[in-house]
């Protein structure tokens, strides 16, 4: 089960051109019983997360959670405490649950200054180092330096960006999943 925002709920695309869609595609050409489920939505923070969190656990039972959260807290500047107290209420009630989680290592663009932008991608080591869960490398490194890869508000990748997201989370998730 996926937990994120609109990087992965396919901002301003359609569904069966988002990196999710395709990704699910090629495990169900493998014939893999992997199944993606998507509760990411556009916009959502970690704290909009855990008011949704139980209900998601409840009705799918994943055995895995991967959460993609953070981008939209660090671009509205919420403290970074706030943040780091979220992220590991989201992984200890997916534990709890029965869940193997992973956390994605968000970064956000640098224009809060290099003191918030440096605590705030040190959360996600230490929200995995404390939780012990996975720290899941950033899907969006090398696509957000490249405009052609961008949409025009240069937050979102475009249509062409998603089957080489969808080519690096595929490598991400097969080594997380032979992990646990």
């Amino acid at each position: 089960m996926i937990i994120g925002d609109s990087l992965s709920a396919g901002y301003g695309l359609e569904q069966e051109q988002a990196w999710v869609y395709l990704l699910q595609n090629k495990y169900k050409q493998e014939q893999s019983d992997i199944e993606i489920i998507n509760t990411a939505i556009s916009g959502q923070t970690t704290d909009n997360a855990i008011l949704k969190i139980d209900a998601w656990l409840q009705a799918h039972k994943p055995t895995h959670v991967l959460i993609e959260l953070g981008g939209n807290d660090g671009i509205r500047g919420f403290p970074v405490k706030i943040l780091h107290k979220n992220l590991t209420t989201l992984v200890e009630k997916s534990q709890a649950a029965g869940a193997e989680v992973a956390v994605m290592a968000i970064q956000i663009p640098p224009n809060l200054g290099p003191r918030y932008t440096k605590m705030f991608s040190d959360t996600y080591k230490k929200v995995t180092d404390s939780t012990d869960s996975y720290l899941m490398p950033y899907f969006m490194v090398e696509i957000a330096t490249d405009k052609s890869l961008m949409m025009q508000d240069n937050l979102h990748p475009n249509a062409e960006a998603q089957p080489i997201i969808r080519d690096f989370m595929y490598r991400e998730f097969n080594t997380w999943l032979k992990q646990n």
